[in-house]
């Protein structure tokens, strides 16, 4: 089985509201029933997330409206399922990644609808010319992820290293996406994104990760969005 990453566009980048409907109305069940697909995770830059929109940050370009994770049998084969995409999407990307996950939400379901608590903040990562690869790799996975983990108050957290550009929309070469679920207090409250119960604290935790984040990201090669997101995957056995 292979994940997929899709970043999705469309024109009217504010109407986030309208693609969320459509993805869950049309799209998700049509996918879910296609025999290859395994699992969906939508994410979508909707109105519910908008009180978190100062963490977001663009230096490529517009940011997706949408982030779409499936599970294929194989990555190569999408015809089926992209051509279940709604109609207002005008471009795409597609990835074949390599997902790790630290943190498994074990702690905040999905409601009925499918939407997990809080927000999910993806960051799209470009490896810095100043690192090579094994370089860039070692900080970000061997050391970056658990500073990430202590000082934030994350219950979710996923590591995509990209394997293969799939194609669609001109872009730049990016190298990593990362998925990190934050309750939704942490939408306007520095205290609640860096779990922090006091000022100096928060202080602490905030310059740790900024410190860590120097290794490895050049703040313009990154971008970052804000999603609901919603997650139509098998519950694990825990």
């Amino acid at each position: 089985m292979e994940k997929v990453l899709y970043a999705l566009w469309i024109d009217d980048a504010d109407d986030g509201d309208s693609l969320r409907g459509a993805l869950l109305s049309d799209f998700v069940p049509a996918a879910l029933a296609l025999p290859q697909v395994h699992g969906l995770r939508v994410a979508v830059a909707d109105s519910a997330v908008r009180p978190a929109a100062d963490k977001c940050m663009s230096t490529s370009g517009p940011l997706p409206s949408a982030l779409l994770s499936v599970w294929l049998d194989d990555g190569w084969f999408r015809d089926a399922l992209e051509a279940l995409l709604p109609r207002q999407v005008s471009q795409l990307r597609a990835w074949l990644v390599s997902e790790a996950e630290p943190i498994v939400n074990t702690t905040q379901p999905p409601a009925d609808d499918g939407r997990v608590p809080g927000f999910c903040q993806i960051a799209m990562l470009q490896r810095p010319p100043r690192l090579d690869r094994d370089t860039w790799l070692g900080i970000w996975k061997g050391s970056h992820g658990q500073v990430a983990i202590d000082t934030q108050s994350t219950f979710g957290y996923r590591q995509n290293l990209i394997v293969h550009d799939l194609g669609g929309a001109e872009g730049v070469e990016l190298h990593a996406i990362v998925e990190e679920n934050f309750p939704a207090e942490a939408m306007t409250s520095n205290h609640a994104f860096f779990a922090a119960s006091d000022d100096a604290t928060l202080e602490a935790n905030y310059q740790a990760m900024m410190d860590s984040c120097h290794r490895f990201i050049d703040y313009d090669r990154i971008d970052v969005a804000v999603m609901s997101e919603y997650s139509f995957l098998p519950q694990r056995a825990h």
